[in-house]
């Protein structure tokens, strides 16, 4: 039988030691065993776990109950591993859609195709949007919620179809350089990662129709990580890109942000 150091589990399947060492503290993936030289070592039964909480995050799956999922004394294999492919493959159908959108958006922008407006959200089912509606105001409340929303409907349906594309570039520029940061083992409160939250700040401000203030960009912050779909999102990028983000938001807006009790992202 294989045994894998955590260094080669990481290389095998593309998560970092980082997070290896995070899932056997939270108990989510112990090694099977531990040399006196404190080395921890991995077989194939800890690959197919390391390998089902991969699938469950793929699909948004919050960590712990990921963790009681797979320590249910009834837990199958087979049958999770049949109820992931018929999940994943509705996702597929549903990224197909929005690739679809996105080819056809960048064909009217470049003049090959034209494409009425309506079609722009073709992929963004209203089930999903109404869904993130609900999960925001039943963490945040109505009020504080509900206005946040409005604000944000107001500010993203005001752009064209050209501020759009442009809005969601810089926010995926704005993820690729965080998780090159995190590659380089960059602190979140270092120079270059302050540089970095400044732009995340100033597009999170423009998405919101008004500037977060520090208690809401940390709020925000928070939510990526209690959140399945910004879990998922930020973790797809970069292991451990959740925490880090989080953390340098935290950091950011306790060093340069005005503070404001009444903002929409508190914890409390």
């Amino acid at each position: 039988m294989s045994v894998y150091t955590v260094k080669q589990m990481a290389s095998l399947s593309g998560v970092s030691v980082r997070a290896l060492h995070h899932y056997d503290a939270i108990g989510l993936l112990k090694p099977r065993a531990v040399g006196i030289n404190g080395y921890r070592y991995y077989d194939r039964a800890d690959l197919l776990r390391l390998q089902q909480i991969l699938f469950h995050r793929a699909l948004e799956t919050p960590l712990k109950e990921i963790q009681a999922a797979l320590d249910d004394p009834g837990f199958d294999l087979a049958a999770a591993l049949r109820a992931h492919r018929e999940r994943l493959a509705a996702e597929a159908e549903r990224y197909a859609r929005l690739v679809d959108v996105v080819d056809r958006t960048l064909a009217d922008l470049e003049g090959d195709e034209t494409m009425d407006d309506n079609q722009l959200f073709d992929g963004f089912t209203p089930e999903k949007q109404a869904e993130h509606e609900a999960w925001l105001i039943d963490r945040y409340g109505e009020d504080r919620a509900g206005r946040a929303i409005a604000g944000a409907k107001a500010r993203m349906g005001s752009l064209t179809k050209v501020e759009v594309a442009a809005f969601q570039a810089e926010r995926a520029a704005i993820e690729a350089e965080m998780a090159t940061a995190l590659e380089q083992g960059l602190p979140a409160d270092s120079a270059v990662v302050d540089t970095i939250m400044r732009r995340h700040w100033n597009w999170v401000g423009r998405a919101w129709n008004r500037e977060p203030t520090s208690e809401a960009f940390v709020g925000l912050g928070r939510l990526y990580l209690e959140h399945p779909e910004f879990t998922a999102r930020y973790e797809a990028l970069a292991s451990g890109l959740t925490e880090y983000l989080a953390e340098a938001m935290r950091a950011y807006a306790e060093k340069m942000l005005p503070r404001d009790t009444g903002e929409l992202a508190r914890s409390d």
